[in-house]
């Protein structure tokens, strides 16, 4: 084709869903192609699952009167993420006559040739195929020259505390990990312990999973001095990129891979609190799961059941990637000591994601 005829990128489709985590990753992707996109979003029926499992490729399980409308022309690229959205990205596909290509971020429920990409982190036990794409740590959207700007616009409103400053981001209950008044408690121990010694103040953040009697306690026990935002309730702009910006230290709850991800490029000494029964300096020392009453929450009992009992390419293990931070210098756990040699800032990985989601499209890639 000469140089001088422009070729129209292609017709993107984003399904986001209820996840603030799963929609970012989506987002990230969207932006990092620079092609023009659409978004559809969905509200679903309570039995959604029970007909995604049942039926496949089905819009059975969506509300499509409070639904975004599926009409055509139909889309080029579908990029999506999340078990709900599966069935209706397979669906747009069939109507287009199977010229759709379906990008999905994580682990899918479907069969893996379902997807012509599928983007997976460590957590998730999918084996090594054509179509499967391993990456280290979630996509985000958080960049150096981006933080840099929050960073500016957001130092003086914390001029009256000491620094260093100890950014704390708290996530809540995940699967395996409750978030209990205990755990909270401890972390502020700790923090009260490390930011005596070394002087300094914390700023935290709740978020939308942190259960409030964990806020409640975490607030009690915290003796340094402090900033706090509670998510949903305390006013103003959420402070959570201010704080991933202007942070000299920060300290994660290690259940949300997606703070770990985006806190983990900031270049910043990085703490993750294990908020798991059994932390790792621990391990084989531990009561079983059933013990604790914690566990026989939905979300923490299907976990362990799903761990004993479902197909490996099902089961979710965090320490993984946990682990992986760990290992390769870019975090420690809450209470070791941070060295001076370590490698503290991480790739992004949407580079080479882009890159391998371009290949679908070869003719619109450069001659």
């Amino acid at each position: 084709m000469p140089e001088s005829v422009s070729r129209a990128p292609p017709r993107v489709w984003l399904l986001t869903g209820y996840k603030a985590g799963d929609n970012n990753q989506v987002l990230a992707l969207a932006e990092a192609l620079e092609w023009p996109f659409e978004t559809r979003q969905f509200r679903y029926r309570a039995w959604e699952l029970l007909s995604n499992r049942l039926l496949g490729i089905t819009l059975a399980g969506i509300n499509k009167a409070d639904s975004s409308p599926l009409a055509p022309p139909w889309p080029d690229l579908v990029i999506t993420a999340g078990r709900r959205n599966e069935p209706v990205a397979r669906w747009i596909r069939k109507q287009s006559g199977g010229h759709t290509r379906l990008v999905h971020v994580g682990r899918p429920w479907a069969p893996l040739e379902s997807f012509d990409l599928i983007v997976v982190t460590p957590q998730y036990f999918l084996p090594a195929r054509d179509n499967i794409l391993h990456v280290d740590l979630p996509l985000h959207r958080i960049t150096r020259s981006g933080l840099d700007a929050v960073g500016h616009e957001w130092s003086g409103r914390f001029a009256d505390l000491p620094h260093p400053w100890w950014s704390v981001l708290l996530g809540g209950d995940s699967g395996p990990f409750v978030f209990t008044p205990e755990k909270a408690v401890q972390l502020a121990g700790w923090l009260n312990d490390v930011v005596s010694r070394e002087g300094g103040s914390v700023l935290v953040t709740s978020s939308a999973r942190t259960p409030d009697a964990a806020w409640a306690e975490f607030l009690d026990t915290v003796q340094v001095p402090f900033s706090a935002w509670h998510w949903g309730e305390s006013s103003g702009e959420n402070p959570y990129l201010a704080y991933l910006a202007l942070a000299d230290r920060l300290v994660v709850t290690g259940e949300s891979m997606s703070m770990l991800a985006e806190a983990s490029v900031t270049g910043k000494p990085l703490y993750i609190f294990d908020l798991s029964d059994c932390p790792h300096d621990h391990a084989g020392r531990c009561p079983p799961w059933w013990t604790r009453w914690q566990n026989y929450r939905f979300k923490p009992l299907s976990h362990h059941l799903a761990m004993q009992l479902a197909p490996r390419r099902m089961r979710r293990d965090v320490a993984r990637i946990q682990g992986r931070l760990v290992d390769s210098g870019l975090a420690v756990w809450a209470g070791a000591e941070w060295g001076d040699s370590r490698s503290v800032v991480a790739q992004n990985a949407i580079d080479i994601v882009v890159e391998r989601v371009q290949a679908l499209f070869p003719q619109n890639t450069s001659d």
